[in-house]
């Protein structure tokens, strides 16, 4: 009995079709590195204070109508009050010096009624001093970031049905232009709201591309090279993308340059529809066997190799698909078993997107500079990936995510342990548990791929992402739990990272095994392992939707 793997072996796995195919959903990808991270400069508050109009008053009063406050222990200017301008207009009339003749502690303060005047040491403009998102509207900032990532969670759900619905090819495509026209569309906002807006629509797609990108790469490649591509191929994709924003930032300090910088380039991936195919597999499960035969007679005469008469003949008697049979995410709670991996793969999901995003928006401080800051936490995802490929290469998939869940954990709650005199060793524990959340991050959608089959494979990706994007939501929040004890976002982080190291544990293994492309080929897969008790596995009897019963 012959799979897809089995049936297209004669094509090879690096020829000139995989070549181009790897490369070219390797570049789409490169997008969403830079357009992940990008309001950690559009978002970035600038030094601030109230605006001081030219009301004739003498040089002394000048320099002190905005009062001192004491912040962490450090004095600085009051970023969003003065003292009351028509109070020292007429003391500084009447010759009045502060200080010496009138007590600044007994004078009344002000807000900024006039507006704010902002540094320009850092940033030309941002967000923030377009619309003015601070004092009592800094709240809108963070908002900002939320609707964001709620816009993601949204864009992974249903961008994953869509795909395995009308194929992954579309949806790629799609989400593509939603993230290039409203990242274009952004630069033209004339208020805080419309910008949210255009946000959310922009974040639909952000993510939405990479997962149907990475999922169409997973079911085109094979072997070792589809654990190549999703793994270190796309996720260092990603990461090059990520270290692009800082240098494009760095030289393009006003927001809508910004913007305009990494919308105008993805122009050139238009011309990639006509030189990605879609996913033979995907064509199979919907019985259009011709388009599939096609894809792949096409790269036969890429890879200059000759093709046999019926590609997938044997493959089709022994992986009967009805082409009518649909399914959706109910299916993924249907019965126990694929209940259970399920729930599981959410969790983990739910704990590496908390820890991932947690930790990126703490490191970025490492660095009195941003834009530095900013390279150095994407810089360390580099080694993280290669450790991910290897891992998948060479590793069972479910032992490897537990053992570096549980570095991650560990290290988290070693920096319990390291005294405030040794902030290095501090930072550097913080960095390695970064490095082992990133390592998990870049196999958990490979490993979420190969458990579930081609019907369900996009829906399943995009489930599992869109619980984790509520992680993205709550780790800019997770950070400033600080204030109320000082390593409260590292116990938190912690703490998920062991249980859901345990959790894995009750996986199924994908390592060295074919995708399934039917239902029922995951069902033989599954079983729930007791290592604490025996070290064997058991199998879990199940009713399949059809009635049948597997033990």
């Amino acid at each position: 009995m012959k799979d897809y793997a089995q049936s297209v072996a004669f094509l090879g796995q690096w020829g000139c079709f995989q070549q181009v195919v790897f490369f070219l959903l390797c570049a789409s990808i490169v997008p969403n590195g830079f357009g992940a991270f990008t309001l950690v400069f559009l978002t970035d508050v600038p030094g601030h204070r109230c605006v001081v109009p030219d009301y004739n008053l003498t040089e002394d009063w000048r320099n002190t109508v905005i009062p001192v406050q004491v912040v962490n222990g450090k004095q600085q200017l009051s970023r969003c009050s003065r003292f009351r301008l028509d109070v020292v207009r007429n003391l500084s009339a009447r010759g009045f010096i502060p200080g010496r003749d009138v007590n600044l502690t007994d004078l009344e303060q002000e807000g900024c009624v006039d507006g704010w005047s902002y540094s320009r040491d850092v940033y030309q403009s941002t967000i923030v001093t377009e619309f003015d998102l601070v004092c009592s509207d800094q709240w809108k900032m963070t908002f900002t970031s939320a609707v964001f990532f709620v816009g993601v969670l949204f864009g992974a759900f249903f961008s994953g049905q869509l795909s395995d619905r009308f194929g992954r090819k579309p949806v790629l495509f799609a989400t593509m232009a939603v993230q290039m026209f409203l990242t274009f569309f952004q630069i033209f906002s004339t208020s805080w709201i419309m910008f949210t807006v255009l946000l959310f629509i922009n974040g639909l797609g952000q993510i939405s591309n990479f997962a149907a990108a990475l999922v169409l790469g997973t079911e085109i490649l094979t072997g070792n090279v589809r654990v190549l591509y999703s793994s270190m191929g796309a996720w260092l994709s990603f990461a090059i993308g990520y270290m692009m924003l800082p240098v494009v930032a760095y030289f393009l300090r006003d927001w809508k340059s910004l913007l305009l910088a990494l919308s105008l380039p993805c122009l050139a991936y238009l011309p990639l529809w006509w030189l990605i195919p879609e996913s033979p597999r995907w064509l199979l499960s919907q019985g259009r066997v011709e388009e599939a035969e096609s894809i792949v007679r096409k790269a036969a005469k890429w890879n200059k190799v000759q093709a046999p008469v019926d590609i997938f003949r044997d493959y089709l008697v022994n992986n009967k698909t009805d082409p009518k049979d649909t399914h959706n995410a109910v299916d993924l709670m249907r019965t126990s078993s694929i209940r259970n991996t399920t729930l599981i793969l959410c969790l983990v999901s739910f704990t590496v997107c908390t820890g991932y995003f947690g930790l990126s928006f703490n490191t970025s401080q490492l660095h009195a500079n941003p834009y530095m800051s900013c390279f150095i936490s994407a810089a360390v995802e580099v080694p993280a990936y290669i450790s991910g490929w290897l891992a998948l290469r060479f590793f069972p998939r479910r032992r490897s995510i537990c053992f570096t869940l549980l570095l991650q954990a560990t290290s988290l709650f070693l920096i319990l342990l390291v005294p405030q005199s040794l902030p290095i060793l501090s930072m550097a524990l913080e960095m390695l548990a970064k490095y082992a959340v990133t390592i998990t991050f870049s196999m958990m959608f490979a490993f979420i791929a190969e458990l579930y089959p081609t019907l369900l494979r996009n829906t399943a990706v995009g489930i599992c992402s869109t619980v984790g994007r509520l992680g993205n939501c709550i780790a800019p929040y997770l950070v400033t739990t600080n204030i109320y004890l000082l390593h409260l976002p590292h116990i938190i982080m912690g703490t998920l990272g062991f249980v859901a190291a345990f959790a894995t544990l009750f996986l199924p293994e994908s390592f060295g095994r074919p995708l399934p492309e039917t239902i029922q080929q995951m069902h033989k897969r599954e079983r729930i392992k007791c290592p604490c008790i025996t070290g064997k596995e058991t199998r879990v009897s199940m009713v399949l939707m059809d009635g049948q019963v597997i033990d």
